[in-house]
């Protein structure tokens, strides 16, 4: 488990790092005997966050500024407005000190030169994997995780509570006794749904992605070939078999679960409170293998980035790489937010056993890729998805390879 910086320490260190910036002003709160007034400098962070997580940050920027005496001003954005406005304001210096979003616009901000590396050293080890590989790009890191999430098996153990099965298929069998409608409900609808469909694809070694050593998305795709190909034979069977159906989409999943018709959805933790609040008994588990190999999950991360052009940097790191990093914030924004945290001793105590159950799926799940070469890839894997689960052709292997050569066209090699 990660130890606090004793205080003394984590006030000298502060009191180093603020008296290389330099500015004329001293932040209004600021007490005398602050690092923050002692070093002359403004102390003061812009920091950009939406609307679903500034309650959550408040206590955690509040504790830090008693700390240091450095003032974090919290800047409510819409949250598809975050990353889009970050790319175009810091360029003109009217953007952030900091953002906190999902990893997955990472690939546009590094791009665009509007985000800064971040160096974690040994902390990177204190994090889950999946969390440390979402906020790397390229060979380098761009961000502090702070939460997870996942899709996992949701079970109604009022219909159904045999040992987990070892395999998706036996799954789909031991569901079958539970007499109801659905055995497993994983939403489809028109475009079928890849993103609840990736466990049991990346089960057939067939990742969308390759990715380097430390985590990081090459634009290389992993889809095809011999695993593909049986993934998208096992696809075809699922279809034929109605455990998959196009007409049941995410509304008709969820209400589905909520009405008793299965006793088993995967889903994600946005719909385990409706099933909470509705009385039921639920219990969270990994999806089980299809293809033999691991069934990882994307995982997606919420990250906080410091600006390329942030006019405090040092300030900046001092919050984002040595404060957010420790337990004590992380428990604070786990204990106001509710999200599971991506600091390993954090999430070790949580004691919300939905929450864990989603931790342990997610524990080995694939980043979210945040490279610029995903945008070409979903609606093509989307439509091939809904092709062979509706029994639209009749050679599913040809039907894949046809896909993964209309997205290597439109990546562009």
């Amino acid at each position: 488990m990660r130890r606090s910086i004793p205080a003394l320490a984590t006030t000298a260190v502060l009191a180093l790092a603020l008296a290389a910036c330099s500015s004329s002003d001293t932040p209004s709160d600021a007490t005398s005997d602050s690092p923050a007034a002692d070093s002359g400098t403004e102390g003061t962070l812009t920091m950009w966050v939406d609307d679903t997580r500034i309650d959550s940050m408040r206590p955690v920027v509040e504790a830090f500024t008693e700390q240091s005496g450095v003032d974090v001003d919290l800047v409510q954005k819409a949250t598809g407005d975050i990353g889009p406005d970050f790319v175009t304001q810091v360029p003109t210096g009217e953007g952030p000190d900091i953002i906190v979003s999902a990893h997955d616009g990472l690939g546009e901000w590094v791009n665009n030169g509007v985000v800064a590396p971040i160096e974690l050293g040994d902390k990177a080890d204190e994090f889950a994997d999946s969390a440390v590989a979402a906020m790397a790009y390229d060979g380098q890191t761009y961000g502090v995780p702070i939460s997870i999430e996942n899709i996992a098996l949701v079970r109604n153990n009022a219909l159904l509570q045999d040992t987990p099965a070892t395999t998706f298929d036996e799954l789909v069998e031991q569901a079958k006794g539970a007499g109801t409608d659905f055995s497993v409900l994983i939403q489809q609808g028109e475009e079928s749904d890849p993103y609840h469909l990736y466990p049991l694809q990346t089960s057939f070694g067939a990742p969308v992605f390759e990715q380097s050593a430390d985590g990081s998305y090459t634009d290389t795709l992993a889809l095809g070939g011999d695993a593909g190909h049986a993934y998208a034979q096992y696809l075809a069977k699922l279809g034929q078999e109605k455990v998959l159906d196009l007409s049941i989409d995410g509304d008709k999943a969820k209400q589905a679960f909520l009405d008793g018709q299965a006793p088993y959805i995967v889903t994600g933790p946005w719909n385990t409170s409706a099933f909470e609040e509705a009385g039921m008994d639920i219990s969270v588990l990994p999806v089980p293998s299809a293809g033999g190999q691991p069934a990882q999950p994307f995982v997606g991360v919420q990250g906080v980035f410091i600006s390329a052009k942030s006019a405090n940097p040092v300030l900046a790191n001092e919050f984002v790489v040595n404060y957010l990093t420790t337990e004590e914030a992380q428990d604070a924004l786990y204990a106001a937010g509710g999200r599971l945290p991506a600091l390993t001793a954090s999430a070790d105590k949580v004691d919300d056993p939905v929450l864990q159950g989603f931790n342990d799926a997610g524990a080995t799940g694939a980043p979210m890729p945040a490279i610029p070469a995903m945008s070409s890839v979903w609606s093509f894997w989307g439509a091939t998805e809904a092709q062979i689960v509706g029994g639209q052709t009749a050679d599913p292997a040809g039907a894949w390879d046809a896909m993964v050569q209309n997205i290597q066209d439109a990546i562009g090699g």
